[in-house]
């Protein structure tokens, strides 16, 4: 590895497009993605059942994964732990891994498609005497500069995290490691976002089993630690944190409950002081292990049209709509025969999202709007509160069927409105058959 030099101006310039355009660690997005696009979370993971293939999988929402390729790489020697997936200036996405338990390497691949990896080769780390090299995690900084953070060991019980930058636009040449300084020794797994002006870092406590947070104004630190223990929720025995940001502004953070053989996501909205209750990840809890997430905004997505009258048919249930009665979301039958009110009940205004015009709000003929409370599906007057605006918008996710839609809670990411017992609610999404169906719908021609 040669020292650091100064990359071109250009390099550096495209860099800081790529930060902004496919979204990797950074200022979380305030907004869902415009029409004619959506966004796109690709998951590179190991598995339970193997450290020598890595699996790649694609989601809406960074809730709901869908396997794109099994054994999507195998590098030629060594394992796969602990994949790291970012996309860089050229346009293709590169990989970063742990290459052994033991040993002074981590790898690298890349990839034009995410699913058909090219081996790069395995970079030495340059320091003597390290015993262990784990858990390499990219960070593009907003300058432009392109980071490893890896935890390097001497002993096997002494982790502490190192940065390493590029050198060049063709990441084949990097820095001699540095310390993260105020990360004392036995820290692994460490990952980093920044937010404004402040980097954060997530690192597991090898000591205490807990995932702790720290922050510092500059990426190689000092950082000074603002959670320690059980700050988050979390409890112990975790590991592996990598965080995304989502739609809606918030953070995501996925960690690895090794020792329940568990995996699980939570949420914060207030600079990650306060998180969401731990939720397992539907489907891949328990198989996929120590993962990262890309997010990106691509070409697609599904839409709504906006200012029209609709009525929304159940896929599963198609002699059923989304009704109210009695102020409360139910699904209910209509046909030709049914009375006025009947259809009236079944027909909405959509319009921009209150909460996030990109998204979608549904207006009742008497002005109130579809909105939960207590995770049940209900009309309510608009009172003008960032709360009622969050309750009553809803992000538009492909549906079970061709040309159907789900739609996500807007303020509760994973939260879907669907069906059960025929009444309407804001579930956490479920890997079935039944769950997607129970909440897919067609925006058809209104009743009323």
């Amino acid at each position: 590895m040669s020292k650091l030099v100064q990359c071109a101006r250009g390099f550096v310039a495209a860099a800081l497009m790529a930060v902004a355009v496919v979204g990797l660690p950074g200022t979380a997005h305030a907004a869902a993605p415009p029409a004619g696009t959506a966004t796109r979370y690709t998951m590179t993971a190991f598995t339970n059942t193997s450290e020598s293939n890595m699996y790649v999988y694609e989601s809406p929402d960074a809730t709901g994964y869908r396997l794109l390729k099994a054994s999507a790489y195998t590098p030629p020697t060594g394992l796969i732990r602990d994949p790291s997936i970012m996309r860089h200036t050229d346009g293709r996405y590169y990989l970063t891994y742990t290459t052994n338990w033991d040993g002074n390497t981590i790898g690298f691949a890349t990839s034009t498609d995410r699913v058909n990896w090219t081996f790069l080769g395995n970079q030495t780390i340059p320091l003597t005497g390290i015993k262990s090299a784990w858990a390499p995690e990219w960070f593009v900084d907003t300058d432009g500069s392109v980071n490893v953070i890896v935890s390097l060991s001497t002993t096997g019980s002494d982790f502490k995290p190192y940065k390493l930058t590029a050198t060049n636009a063709a990441l084949t040449t990097w820095t001699t490691p540095t310390a993260l300084a105020g990360i004392a020794p036995n820290y692994i797994d460490t990952f980093v976002v920044k937010v404004g002006s402040t980097y954060h870092a997530f690192s597991k406590n090898e000591t205490t089993k807990y995932i702790e947070h720290s922050t510092a104004t500059s990426l190689g630190g000092p950082y000074t630690f603002k959670g320690t223990g059980n700050w988050a929720g979390w409890g112990n025995w975790v590991e592996g944190p990598a965080l995304v940001p989502l739609d809606n502004g918030g953070w995501r953070i996925y960690y690895d409950g090794y020792s329940a053989h568990k995996y699980y996501y939570s949420d914060s909205y207030d600079g990650f002081t306060t998180w969401s209750t731990p939720t397992e990840l539907p489907g891949l809890s328990g198989f996929a292990r120590h993962f990262t997430v890309l997010k990106e905004t691509v070409p697609g997505g599904v839409t709504l049209p906006t200012g029209v009258t609709r009525s929304l048919q159940s896929v599963n249930y198609p002699s059923r709509y989304v009704s109210s009665r009695d102020g409360l979301g139910y699904l209910d039958p209509v046909d030709a025969s049914s009375s006025a009110t009947v259809k009236g009940d079944a027909t909405v205004t959509v319009v921009a999202g209150l909460a996030d015009a990109n998204c979608y709000s549904f207006r009742s003929a008497d002005g109130r709007y579809l909105r939960h409370w207590d995770f049940k599906l209900r009309l309510g007057t608009n009172d003008g509160t960032a709360t009622f605006r969050g309750d009553a918008t809803f992000c538009a996710r492909p549906g079970s069927a061709a040309g159907s839609v789900s739609l996500e809670s807007y303020n509760y990411p994973g939260r879907y409105i669907r069906h059960y017992n025929y009444e309407l609610r804001t579930d956490v999404y479920q890997d079935t058959d039944t769950f997607r169906a129970d909440s897919s719908f067609q925006a058809v021609s209104p009743w009323a």
